[in-house]
């Protein structure tokens, strides 16, 4: 099981700081008129329901990358209303 954790773990980190360079842009530019708000309302809400299953089934990865992802994802959220 342990392999599976780190297995977990390192997809999570992939996949969350694949969001950062897009956060850091849009703070940089201010600028977010290409950022689809309806595909990022959706996806924040799959997010939040894949926090709540990792919370559930107490898998550690997928609690960790989930709730990053979520920060992540709303603070582009809230960018792209901002900045609008």
């Amino acid at each position: 099981m342990e392999s599976a954790n780190t297995l977990g773990l390192i997809a999570g980190v992939l996949t969350t700081v694949a969001f950062v360079p897009q956060v850091i842009k849009i703070w940089k530019t201010k600028h977010a008129t290409d950022i689809s708000l309806g595909m990022f309302a959706i996806f924040s809400c799959g997010v939040l329901l894949w926090l709540f299953y990792g919370i559930e089934i107490d898998a550690m990865p997928v609690i960790v990358a989930n709730a990053i992802t979520l920060g992540l994802s709303l603070t582009i959220l809230f960018f792209k209303i901002k900045f609008k």
